[in-house]
């Protein structure tokens, strides 16, 4: 008997999610905000909360659950992204609010409609819980989503994240037609980027490297089954932000995730070329041709 699962957000990934647990056997009860309503009764008796709703609405979310949150029962956060109120990941968000339920983090390349399909995939269980990610590893793996653990979470979820920001910066350059040495250049450059932010969070160097790093900055960044990467495209194509948003239909996490990644670095004096120029873009500062410019006229200087 497996456990009892409670999946908050039934967007593409809920959805998928969702899809791939049931299908396993497992017991799965479903809540989105088109529901209505709180998910709150559907915490009781559940073994494990699972957690897929956008970035933008964890904190709205975590602050209606403190009060009824039963002790003990672990969490399992898929949201991707950066806070732009707190400049702080999702399990941080949540563990700022239930400090004391167990914590894990799900991520990787996981390209919804290809899991759906039945294609094959693998992603992470991270938490600083070891036991904790090693049993939610078994009881969640199904035959065509393999999992493997760590125990960076933060870091985890800091490369999920801002793997989007750079999925997007590679649809644009596609989206001008530069190739794919402007591609291969940008992602190798995004990878360092990611690199930054992963590290002054206190995240561990060989996740950047791991699925929840370069291997979901590879899927994201080259597929166009990519919400982000689409978003790119017709950014480059002079589109306005909220003319590209219309055209996908879906959330996109990269401009939030751009705007929250450039503020924490001013506060903390990072420097985040490609992040930068991705803002001013959105921000209407320069135009595409004019984004791709300025990153190749910055002052020439060592690769590491």
């Amino acid at each position: 008997m497996g456990p009892r699962l409670t999946l908050l957000g039934r967007g593409a990934w809920g959805s998928t999610l969702e899809h791939l647990w049931r299908d396993l056997g497992l017991e799965v009860r479903s809540w989105s905000r088109r529901d209505g309503g709180s998910p709150e009764p559907l915490l009781r008796d559940s073994d494990l909360v699972v957690v897929a709703v956008s970035m933008a609405a964890v904190r709205p979310l975590a602050a209606s659950l403190v009060q009824s949150w039963p002790p003990g029962l672990p969490l399992l956060s898929c949201s991707k992204g950066i806070d732009l109120e707190g400049l702080c990941t999702a399990s941080q968000l949540w563990g700022q609010q239930l400090p004391q339920a167990p914590t894990a983090v799900l991520s990787g390349p996981n390209l919804a409609d290809e899991l759906q399909r039945g294609l094959p995939a693998a992603s992470v269980i991270a938490s600083h819980d070891g036991n904790l990610a090693s049993s939610l590893q078994r009881a969640l793996h199904t035959p065509n989503l393999r999992l493997y653990t760590n125990s960076d979470p933060i870091g985890t979820e800091a490369a999920g994240a801002l793997k989007n920001v750079m999925a997007l910066a590679a649809g644009i350059s596609d989206g001008l037609g530069l190739g794919a040495n402007a591609r291969a250049s940008l992602l190798c450059r995004g990878l360092a980027e990611i690199g930054v932010v992963l590290k002054a969070l206190g995240g561990q160097p060989a996740t950047l490297y791991g699925l929840a790093g370069l291997g979901d900055l590879l899927a994201t960044a080259t597929s166009s089954l990519s919400r982000n990467q689409r978003f790119g495209g017709l950014l480059a194509r002079g589109l306005s932000e909220q003319e590209a948003l219309s055209c996908i239909g879906a959330t996109v996490e990269g401009p939030r995730t751009a705007r929250a990644t450039v503020a924490l670095a001013s506060r903390q004096g990072w420097r985040l070329p490609i992040c930068e120029q991705v803002v001013l873009l959105l921000d209407g500062g320069v135009d595409a041709q004019g984004a791709v410019r300025a990153l190749m006229e910055r002052d020439l200087r060592p690769e590491a």
